[in-house]
């Protein structure tokens, strides 16, 4: 299913991975707030929120000087975005189509994500990873 109301390409002078986290949340967002009471209230929410906590994260890195420090916690961010969207499927929150769908959707942003910490640790060998 594609996103309805966003456009796969950036806006301009936004970055790839924004946008491509905004498509996801403007498509994911929704889907979440129709979940039963019981699991709106906790998995819904902490999904919802992860993903707002993700974008706000990649903006901040976006100004930061020190990218890489901001950059490398969003990678815990996704594997545990990842394991609560697994947790919505096992429950069986979310049918085999969307789970699918939102799984390309959050590897696209990893993938970004994953180019970025690499650019950055080429552009600062002296740094450390964490």
């Amino acid at each position: 299913m594609p996103p309805t109301s966003a456009s796969s390409t950036p806006s301009r002078g936004e970055l790839p991975i924004i946008q491509a986290t905004m498509d996801l949340i403007q498509w994911f967002v929704p889907l979440l707030n129709r979940l039963p009471r019981d699991h709106r209230f906790a998995l819904g929410d902490r999904l919802i929120q992860g993903l707002y906590d993700l974008l706000e994260g990649l903006v901040a890195a976006r100004y930061a000087t020190a990218k890489l420090e901001r950059l490398e916690p969003l990678n815990a961010r996704l594997d545990l975005l990842r394991l609560q969207i697994r947790l919505l499927h096992s429950f069986h929150l979310i049918d085999d189509r969307r789970y699918e769908h939102v799984f390309r959707l959050l590897e696209e942003v990893g993938r970004q994500l994953g180019g970025w910490i690499s650019q950055q640790r080429r552009q600062c060998p002296t740094t450390a990873p964490a």
